[in-house]
């Protein structure tokens, strides 16, 4: 077994969470993952960040299955309505890639 999502694994993000969101929300949710979860709660191998429209800016909810933890982080990027509505960060034991919903069936 491995502990999920460690930092010095290479990190991605999937074609489809590269052309639909900014550099900069995508760098987020590994900050998110490092900062704010990592070592408080017990991850899983699959997190899921729900991208809401806070007044104009982005707000990220966090969830996991099996878990009643949720945490909303307020984020100073402008929000779209072209965002997808959800992302999720995946980790194999190898790699962790941030995915659109549509394509974690691939992984």
């Amino acid at each position: 077994m491995f502990e999920s999502f460690d930092s010095s694994r290479n990190r991605y993000a999937s074609l489809g969470v590269v052309s639909s969101l900014p550099d900069e929300l995508i760098d987020s949710i590994w900050f998110i993952i490092d900062l704010d979860l990592k070592g408080v709660i017990p991850l899983d191998n699959i997190l899921a960040f729900d991208l809401m429209n806070n007044h104009g800016k982005v707000t990220l909810h966090f969830s996991q299955a099996g878990s009643t933890v949720e945490m909303g982080i307020d984020l100073p990027f402008p929000y779209s309505p072209q965002y997808p509505a959800q992302v999720f960060a995946y980790d194999d034991g190898t790699r962790e890639t941030i995915l659109l919903p549509s394509e974690i069936k691939q992984y």
